[in-house]
């Protein structure tokens, strides 16, 4: 059983290989720096040193792998964010449809489902239709909103402010990312499932921001107060931090197309994981706002 895994220094992809390497498999992790990787895991994977965005890198790394856990590394503040999400993706779809690979799990996301007007996530979407049309098994796996998301405002956070474009009302799930890890664990190591399968990770419960500020409020034993900011407001806040049009613009497209967003599946036995996000939030936001790097 051969099991390719990008992104493997990552919050899902870390967990991951753990997972694998726990299994008995030994892993091919495809990383630009492995030095990022623990010295245990490094000589319990095969390292492929190199770039998602290097085609011919990913091309070689992925011959002959009967399984790729393939992540999106784009980052969604790159110039032209779909167009490069699709373009770093091409190699693995290729592979795939020479036959090279014979399986992907694909780390897509809830609202990939609509395929278009979901700023970067349209790039998820489009991967998901490339994979589809190439005839090996794919697994696209639509992920609801990682709690990790609130660690790019430990600043707002530590000043008392949780600022969110979302609708401070509107439910929407959210999940821990070891618990995706999880999921994608079982489903690399499954010989059952066949052809193109979705499957929601939509975390323990659906949440609205507002209740998000009241959870963090408890966890991390201090008042934290939900700002609210516009579309626009938030275009300024990002135009000013000098990014590309088109990377506020892909930023922007998912927060509002997510407003009104309902998940394709229902939330089920399948769907739902376990962590709540109280005991991340004190687990790992805690220890970072009382002591601060």
């Amino acid at each position: 059983m051969t099991i390719a895994v990008t992104t493997p220094t990552g919050h899902v992809g870390s967990r991951v290989v753990r997972l694998l390497l726990q299994a008995g498999v030994r892993p091919r992790v495809l990383v630009r720096d492995p030095a990022r990787l623990d010295e245990a895991t490094r000589a319990r994977a095969d390292v492929h040193r190199g770039d998602l965005t290097d085609a011919g890198f990913v091309r070689k790394a992925v011959a002959g792998v009967r399984t790729v856990f393939w992540v999106d590394p784009t980052p969604h503040t790159t110039a032209d964010p779909v167009e490069t999400s699709l373009r770093t993706a091409a190699p693995l779809i290729e592979a795939a449809r020479a036959g090279d690979v014979g399986r992907v799990v694909l780390l897509s996301s809830i609202g990939a489902e609509k395929r278009h007007g979901v700023g970067h996530i349209d790039a998820l979407a489009g991967i998901e239709e490339q994979l589809d049309a190439t005839g090996a098994d794919v697994l696209h796996l639509r992920c609801a909103y990682f709690f990790t998301n609130l660690l790019f405002d430990l600043e707002g956070l530590a000043q008392g402010v949780l600022t969110t474009a979302f609708g401070p009302e509107h439910p929407m799930p959210w999940v821990d990312p070891r618990d995706i890890g999880d999921v994608v664990a079982a489903r690399l190591l499954s010989d059952v499932w066949r052809g193109r399968v979705v499957q929601a990770v939509h975390g323990p419960e659906d949440l609205t921001f507002r209740q998000v500020a009241q959870i963090l409020t408890e966890a991390l034993g201090r008042p934290i107060r939900l700002n609210t900011v516009t579309d626009d407001a938030t275009r300024d806040t990002l135009r000013a931090a000098g990014l590309p049009p088109s990377a506020v613009e892909g930023m922007v497209g998912m927060t509002a197309a997510s407003r009104d967003l309902v998940p394709e599946q229902p939330r089920d036995l399948l769907t739902t994981t376990p962590t709540p996000l109280s005991g991340w939030a004190h687990a790992h936001l805690r220890p970072l706002l009382t002591h601060p790097a």
